[in-house]
């Protein structure tokens, strides 16, 4: 799957406050390697540079275009083209930031522990991952995709239920001291079906890549009829979003 930087920043300041958020909850005041996995555009990166500036900071991500544009937008900040599947540090990682990654990997169970062990004692593992399953935004392309005629791939291609229950991630990442909270931002978006443009800076994006162009027609104007519905604007055209994310703050036993 091709990702396209430009939509997905089409959003910037909402994508943005949960990592930002994220970052404020490390408790560490001097960290020395500092790594953002699944960095996408880099704008986050910066601001792990922000808080952090005399830590030896990187970021990479799988995806060759977003590199492109986090290595033109923040040129002083060392990124790479990377697979957190297969990913190994040099040496142990004093923060291990991932912001909105971790859902696109399966295997929690074995992905979390791994990650965890990569962090050096007193070190942080910093998740934050969607956790707006059960809501319209994704339930509406699951309901549209299982009642109809559609590809295999097509179907196969939506996220659904990425996240597992607090109780599971607590015991994958023990021993770990582990903070975990849930917040709901109520997105205020404007323009012309503003939770569609959303969701196909995202979620939607390997749906869309797994169908050819009448069926992205057919898939898009199915998905938009539903959204108007489930999230219809106010008299200034404004439309809220309600969006959960989950958060997970892990810190390593010296």
């Amino acid at each position: 799957m091709t990702w396209d930087p430009t939509s997905y920043l089409a959003f910037t300041g909402e994508r943005e406050r949960p990592g930002v958020d994220l970052v404020g909850h490390v408790p560490l005041a001097r960290p020395k390697i500092v790594v953002d996995i699944g960095c996408g555009t880099g704008n986050l990166t910066a601001r792990l540079v922000e808080r952090w500036p005399n830590a030896d900071v990187s970021g990479f991500d799988a995806s060759s275009e977003m590199i492109a544009r986090a290595t033109g937008d923040h040129p002083g900040i060392r990124f790479s083209i990377d697979d957190i599947a297969t990913w190994e540090p040099r040496e142990p990682v004093d923060v291990l930031y991932s912001n909105a990654t971790l859902h696109w990997l399966d295997e929690h169970q074995t992905l979390f522990p791994r990650l965890m062990s990569y962090v050096a004692p007193g070190g942080v593992l910093a998740i934050q991952m969607p956790d707006n399953w059960g809501e319209p935004t994704h339930r509406i392309p699951a309901d549209i995709l299982d009642g109809g005629v559609w590809p295999d791939a097509a179907r196969s291609a939506l996220l659904r239920d990425r996240v597992a229950t607090p109780a599971e991630y607590l015991r994958w990442l023990a021993p770990a001291e582990v903070d975990m909270w849930r917040t709901t931002y109520f997105q205020r978006l404007t323009g012309a079906d503003p939770v569609w443009a959303w969701v196909t800076g995202s979620v939607l994006r390997p749906v869309l890549a797994a169908l050819d162009t009448e069926g992205a027609e057919r898939f898009s104007t199915s998905c938009i009829e539903a959204y108007r519905r489930a999230y219809p604007p106010d008299e200034s055209g404004m439309t809220v979003l309600p969006f959960s994310r989950l958060f997970m703050v892990a810190v390593a036993p010296r």
